[in-house]
């Protein structure tokens, strides 16, 4: 396989630059194996899902979206938990991508949903939220492993950058775990 032959569209579900999950994508860029590239897509700019808008023509922030999800071979989506669910702006995201429904970017996807949180309860049910969101388009989340990282700030500097040893070799063994997993979801 040729460098970086394999492309991981990475999204963080925080708009905060120095936000925990930000900084579990640029740990990924950092972790990527040989043969994988991992690029971050910032969603800050898809504006409100609005079907009249959607009717009119998909604005230019979702049609980029689309464009790099259906270029990837996989997604890896870093959430936080806002309020025991999923932030509003990632929602939104997949929303957009998930139309129309018989043409969705996210369509058997493979892909896989890590986290980190400030609260004790780590991202466990905003990550549970997703894998109930992506039936609908039947992407494939991966099941195994997972990392939702409660308590966060002991793990992440001021930045928001992951400087913990363990958690960037759980990171590590998940993007691997997704490559292997998209390989086995959609052969070829």
């Amino acid at each position: 396989m040729a460098d970086d032959s394999f492309l991981i569209l990475a999204v963080a579900g925080s708009l905060r630059r120095h936000s925990y999950n930000r900084g579990l994508v640029r740990a990924s860029i950092e972790l990527a194996p040989q043969g994988t590239r991992i690029e971050p897509y910032d969603i800050g700019s898809i504006p409100p899902y609005n079907g009249d808008i959607e009717a009119a023509g998909d604005p230019e922030p979702v049609l980029d979206f689309k464009r790099h999800i259906r270029a990837a071979n996989a997604l890896l989506i870093a959430t936080p938990e806002y309020n025991y669910g999923i932030p509003g702006v990632l929602k939104n995201a997949i929303d957009w991508a998930s139309r129309p429904p018989t043409d969705s970017a996210l369509w058997r996807k493979p892909l896989a949903i890590v986290g980190a949180s400030s609260g004790r309860g780590a991202t466990i049910r905003a990550q549970l939220a997703l894998r109930q969101t992506f039936l609908f388009t039947e992407s494939y989340a991966l099941l195994k492993p997972e990392l939702a990282i409660a308590q966060a700030a002991q793990y992440f500097d001021s930045e928001g950058n992951l400087h913990d040893e363990n958690i960037r070799e759980l990171l590590k063994g998940i993007i691997m775990a997704l490559v292997d997993w998209a390989h086995l979801v959609r052969p070829g």
